[in-house]
């Protein structure tokens, strides 16, 4: 039996400022970013995980070459349930763009607005 695997294996969430974006993600997501060396040139905050893992792995990035949007692609975080992370994102200086509404039986989604001014999902499946 062949093992389906996700597909995607390594996301970058871009941003302007390291300290600010490493407070909100840290306190709405409840984890700790570690830092990854590079050559000097941009700087890098790693989510927690390994590779190769279940579901993809990622990290914070300010990079000269790339800016926050909200026009760009969607990421979504899976989450115990959208509307808590939600408000969560607001007290930590983050907007909700659309909140929670059902996807039907996937669950549930919302879409807030990070620190940095990128548009992030929220995904949770039973609340």
């Amino acid at each position: 039996m062949q093992v389906i695997r996700n597909p995607v294996t390594w996301f970058e969430i871009y941003v302007e400022d390291m300290v600010r974006a490493r407070t909100f993600y840290e306190a709405v997501f409840d984890c700790v970013l570690t830092p990854e060396l590079t050559d000097g040139s941009f700087e890098v905050l790693r989510f927690p995980g390994k590779m190769p893992g279940i579901g993809a792995m990622g990290a914070l990035m300010k990079h000269p070459m790339r800016k926050p949007s909200v026009e760009g692609n969607m990421i979504y975080f899976h989450c115990d349930d959208c509307q808590i992370i939600a408000e969560r994102a607001v007290k930590n200086g983050g907007t909700i763009f659309r909140p929670k509404w059902s996807v039907g039986k996937e669950g549930f989604i919302a879409i807030i607005g990070d620190s940095e001014g990128n548009a992030i999902g929220l995904h949770s499946f039973n609340s």
